[in-house]
């Protein structure tokens, strides 16, 4: 036993080093962008990261959403993936879904202490230079087999035969026509009523295989699908294309600059299932959850692809590397963001995330291909328990200095006109400058301005934005006055502001100069 035991140890130790070895040939090459998504998600379903309880005043709940947004934008993140439909409910005002319990402690019962929780985050999020993305899932209908606890408003209560059981859960059957367009109406309805930066849904399409569970979606078939398909798996794989090329469409007709992202499962079929699958071994989003993810980047119904690589590199089922490649060549010019899981630290059975160094070196490798935008990590309570102090590394390396999105030139190439007349002094109610400067002239495409980028440089230093080192503040808003509490008495300062747009393309500059005695 104890020979075995030490032949095990030996595998595992080699298996370690050579790890170890391969992470540490991934050297950072490129220079910190001034461009990338750096995202995160905070997953409201069954209360994994915000709010910490269903029962807690509304006051509560939104300190708590606060701290979480400052703890991530002093991580150098820009984007919070806030879960707003985790299940056929809502954590927003205007929906016609009841209101969800992990929110209020009952399904239904609106916050006593009335706030609307999407509008709340808008705010702060655009407050600290963060985008927010609506995150839907958008077949879940419920959690579990407690059907007592649901509201007579919800869903599955008032249209029951829209619905099949799979593991004990509820879940739009979408092979249904009236399914498909209420779920449309459903995420219409965020879309034309809040100021999001995008719509995102998550991997769940048709579920994950359980064993000794059938979907029972056999009646809907032969009614809505046998003439067309002989095979009732290429039926779902259309259900699902279906509702994705709706909801593209319409989302972009209301809001043309919305952006809309999915995170699907990393694996969209293995090389031995297809010769253009990637060079891994495992389960497939196109098999499993009838899901062909690789067609709605390529179509252009999606503006980003999140797959979620949560597996370290040389990974013998699925490496890091590999599906990292593999979605670089299949992004269809479109943007990749790589889901990241800083949750896998805590796991026992997932020893590479042991290494303090996979999650940076994941960073570098990513960086150092060009067809890669950034990333998103699940999720923000991992994040912000600084597992082997993973976002410490951030905060002081990889994500010091502010990035703003990348762009996405196929819904908008126009940029705003620079701002006028900008000004800088000392500030006389605190320390620091204080820069003015006035709204710019309307853009050729009539778009408002969004927001501003302030820049400041030694006096004499060459004047360069593409280095994010000289950002001092993205702001999203319209307010045309900004402070630098940091600058230095006796120093002479060269500021710059640029305006920005919704979709954050960036107008020519205007500078000032000013001595701060």
């Amino acid at each position: 036993m104890t020979k075995i035991r030490f032949v095990l140890i030996s595998i595992l130790l080699l298996s370690f080093l050579h790890l170890q070895a391969q992470i540490d040939t991934i050297k950072q090459i490129n220079p910190v962008p001034k461009r990338e998504f750096r995202g995160v998600w905070v997953a409201t379903v069954t209360n994994i990261d915000w709010p910490s309880s269903g029962r807690l005043p509304s006051e509560r709940q939104k300190q708590e959403l606060v701290n979480i947004f400052d703890q991530h934008h002093a991580s150098g993140l820009n984007a919070i993936i806030l879960q707003v439909r985790p299940a056929a409910d809502a954590f927003y005002a205007k929906s016609r879904e009841p209101w969800s319990k992990w929110l209020t402690g009952q399904q239904g019962r609106a916050p006593e202490s009335f706030y609307d929780p999407l509008e709340f985050a808008i705010t702060e999020a655009h407050k600290r230079g963060m985008e927010l993305h609506a995150w839907f899932n958008p077949y879940r209908a419920t959690m579990d087999g407690n059907t007592a606890s649901l509201s007579p408003q919800h869903v599955t209560r008032v249209h029951p035969d829209w619905f099949l059981t799979y593991g004990g859960r509820k879940l739009f059957n979408p092979g249904l026509p009236d399914v498909r367009e209420y779920i449309v109406q459903v995420i219409l309805d965020v879309v034309k009523n809040y100021d999001v930066d995008g719509i995102h849904m998550d991997d769940y399409f048709y579920p994950y295989p359980i064993a000794g569970q059938r979907i029972n979606d056999q009646a809907t078939f032969e009614q809505y699908g046998a003439g067309k398909f002989t095979d009732i798996r290429d039926w779902r794989r259309s259900n699902v294309d279906t509702l994705i090329h709706m909801l593209s469409d319409s989302i972009h007709k209301y809001r043309p600059r919305m952006k809309f992202g999915i995170s699907p499962f990393g694996i969209w079929k293995n090389e031995s299932q297809d010769p253009d699958g990637s060079e891994t071994h495992g389960g497939s989003a196109f098999y499993e959850n009838f899901a062909d993810t690789r067609k709605w980047i390529a179509e252009g119904w999606v503006d980003y692809i999140n797959p979620q690589i949560y597996w370290p590199f040389n990974n013998r089922a699925a490496a890091f590397e590999k599906l990292a490649d593999w979605w670089s060549d299949n992004a269809y010019n479109h943007h990749l963001y790589i889901g990241q899981a800083a949750y896998r630290i805590n796991e026992l059975r997932t020893p590479g995330f042991k290494n303090p160094n996979q999650l940076p070196a994941q960073i570098r490798y990513m960086r150092n291909n060009p067809r890669i935008q950034g990333s998103v990590f699940f999720s923000s309570a991992s994040l912000r328990a600084n597992l082997l102090g993973f976002t410490d590394s951030l905060r002081n390396n990889y994500y010091k200095t502010p990035a703003l999105p990348p762009l996405m030139l196929w819904l908008d190439s126009i940029a705003p006109n620079a701002p006028r007349l900008l000004g800088a002094a000392p500030n006389t109610q605190g320390a620091g400058i204080k820069l003015q400067w006035q709204t710019p002239l309307l853009a050729a495409d009539k778009e408002a301005v969004f927001g501003y980028v302030i820049y400041r440089f030694y006096y004499g230093e060459p004047i360069n934005l593409s280095d994010p080192k000289h950002i001092i503040r993205i702001q999203y808003d319209a307010a045309t006055i900004a402070e630098d509490p940091t600058a230095e008495r006796g120093k002479v300062y060269t500021y710059v502001v640029t305006a920005l747009d919704k979709l954050k393309n960036e107008s020519l500059p205007v500078t000032t100069t000013v001595t701060y005695r």
